[in-house]
């Protein structure tokens, strides 16, 4: 073999794109190799596959038969909660049998046993002698729990306060029916109140000129009842019912900035503008009168506890909710009634006001993909439905190369600001609770991309936890998470929205209660309905947890309209407490 060249230099064997060139020279090598390429795809897609049914056995165990299943369960963990569940034993090194094998039946549900089948009868069994998933559940609540809350954990309940309490120029506007107000809620054994502080209110005169009298004043009343009273940091606007039809929105000179420079606010791919919170693509941006946003929230909370040091000192305030985003709750406002927005609507991302695509553009030239450096082009609008995008539909591009980067990206910039944002609130409330709120995105749960969640900022595909990375975050500052219980429970039958508040719910407590996070919770709406007050009690502890753990307290929020039904309060609140026994006592209704 000759391992020279002609004239005598040593022969070198070809690298790089050389030797590529030199040995795929041979077809058949070549299409040998794009078929492994092939199959390395197909194997992705297999996988991607295993685990989105994996994810949603997991979730269907979690919510149905509440199995103490770790964040990152496996398949080994499945088949040892149901052989456990099962009556076997199961060792940590996998050995399992049973004591037993005389009885030939195995008690599933209370009250209903199953024979064992031989794989022979597999196929003969009719999908119709199945009991449906609802009427199993609802059999197990009312032999299980018996509506008997007595002698179950001491969940303290508080009631957020009515919004158009002191008006805009912080001025208390009814003392007299404050004090009414919290009398019959002193009657109602609540533990305290919830009050929201406005900033558009606060700061309205000019930048760092901040006003609290009206809030002083309240606060000085809730204390003469000895009521507990939380508070919430509001940075976002308010539109709703309960502020005597006057809307709150933010502070006036932050609005001027904002027709000068339009970018502050979030901005979706049309261009619209949405007021209702700034950007959080400012959080490190000097454009407000020379500061930052992150600056500009440490200020307001900074002298909100200069004002309340006292009320802090004598520990009337208990904790501090911070607002992270629209009716602040840590999400994008991925969801503007104003702009057409109407339920089940996917929503549209919120990324396209000019700080926020500096950062994707930034973002996707360190990662070697510069045209990478957009939003969606196919994500449909706000009311569009998963299947009727390119985006979110089944194998839509959410799940391309492309797709998880800006997800990842999108995902990543709100943990960014709420790491952030809770760095500067832990130095100035050092030793107050700080909680943080966390929506509930429950629509279109149960499609394979979660659409809804998708643009709300939540990473939460079928296969993918969307949830872990953000609560390892807000550990780090020892925050409680209060979770917007919707109460409502939706049937499979004629779900066109692929709905799954149940699924949803059972997702995030566990997530967080697996990254060892203490947990509150506030309800959404109100249903004066039984059932409705049932799952949020329920909720708040649930009853077959092994760990038996429950909320640190739940923040009810009574209609718009203020119009509260206190036979129903006073029972809910009894149930909170762990000391009304329903199905003896029926006192839910007016």
């Amino acid at each position: 073999m000759n391992t020279t060249n002609p004239d005598g230099s040593p022969h070198r064997r070809p690298r790089g794109f050389a030797a590529a060139a030199t040995t795929n020279t041979n077809p058949r090598v070549s299409s040998s190799r794009k078929e492994r390429e092939k199959e390395k795809e197909r194997t992705k897609l297999r996988e991607r596959h295993r685990r989105a049914i994996t994810s949603r056995i997991l979730a269907g165990l979690r919510q149905y038969g509440n199995f103490p299943l770790p964040a990152r369960a496996d398949i080994n963990d499945v088949l040892a909660a149901l052989a456990r569940n099962a009556g076997w034993t199961v060792h940590a090194d996998g050995s399992t049998f049973r004591h037993s094998t005389s009885c030939s039946k195995l008690a599933v549900y209370p009250g209903r046993s199953v024979e064992i089948a031989s794989p022979a009868s597999l196929d003969r069994i009719d999908s119709h002698d199945c009991l449906e998933t609802d009427q199993l559940i609802q059999e197990e609540h009312n032999v299980d729990h018996g509506l008997n809350f007595t002698e179950t954990a001491y969940v303290p309940v508080y009631i957020v306060l009515g919004t158009g309490l002191i008006n805009k120029f912080c001025q208390l506007m009814d003392r007299d029916a404050v004090r009414k107000e919290l009398r019959l809620l002193k009657s109602l054994h609540v533990d305290g109140v919830f009050v929201d502080c406005w900033w558009g209110i606060v700061e309205s005169s000019g930048p760092q000129q901040y006003c609290w009298s009206g809030y002083r004043e309240l606060f000085n009343i809730i204390l003469e009842f000895e009521l507990k009273l939380q508070v919430g940091i509001a940075f976002h606007e308010y539109v709703g019912n309960d502020s005597g039809g006057i809307p709150i929105p933010l502070p006036q000179w932050v609005l001027d900035i904002g027709n000068e420079n339009k970018d502050i606010f979030f901005t979706d791919r049309e261009g619209r503008r949405n007021t209702e919170c700034l950007s959080w693509g400012i959080d490190k941006e000097r454009v407000l009168k020379g500061r930052t946003g992150a600056e500009v929230y440490y200020d307001v909370m900074r002298s909100f506890r200069t004002e309340f040091d006292d009320m802090f000192i004598e520990g009337l305030i208990t904790s501090v909710e911070i607002g992270l985003g629209p009716s602040g709750e840590l999400k994008y406002p991925s969801f503007p009634e104003k702009m057409g927005w109407i339920y089940p609507g996917i929503g549209e991302f919120q990324c396209y006001d000019k700080y926020m695509q500096q950062n994707l553009h930034k973002t996707s030239n360190q990662c070697g993909y510069t045209l990478w450096a957009r939003g969606p082009e196919n994500a449909g609008n706000y009311n569009s439905q998963p299947h009727e995008t390119g985006f979110f539909c089944e194998q839509g591009d959410y799940d391309s190369y492309y797709g998880r980067f800006f997800l990842n990206w999108y995902t990543r910039f709100l943990i960014t600001h709420a790491d952030t944002i809770l760095s500067l609130a832990t130095l100035v409330f050092e030793e107050i609770q700080i909680v943080v709120k966390i929506p509930s995105v429950y629509w279109w749960y149960k499609s394979a991309s979660h659409a809804a969640e998708l643009t709300a900022g939540y990473y939460n595909p079928g296969n993918r936890d969307g949830y872990s990375a953000l609560f390892e975050v807000l550990k780090k500052y020892s925050v409680t998470v209060k979770f917007i219980c919707s109460g409502v429970h939706l049937s499979s039958d004629g779900n066109e929205a692929l709905a799954d508040p149940e699924g949803l719910t059972w997702q995030v407590l566990n997530s967080a209660w697996d990254n060892g996070l203490t947990l509150a919770g506030q309800n959404a709406l109100l249903y004066n309905d039984k059932e409705a007050f049932m799952r949020l009690t329920e909720t708040a502890k649930p009853v077959n947890d092994p760990d038996h753990r429950h909320f640190a307290f739940f923040t009810f929020q009574p209609s718009p309209e203020r119009t509260i039904c206190f036979s129903e309060l006073d029972c809910f609140i009894g149930c909170m407490h762990g000391n009304v026994d329903i199905s003896s006592n029926p006192c839910w209704f007016c």
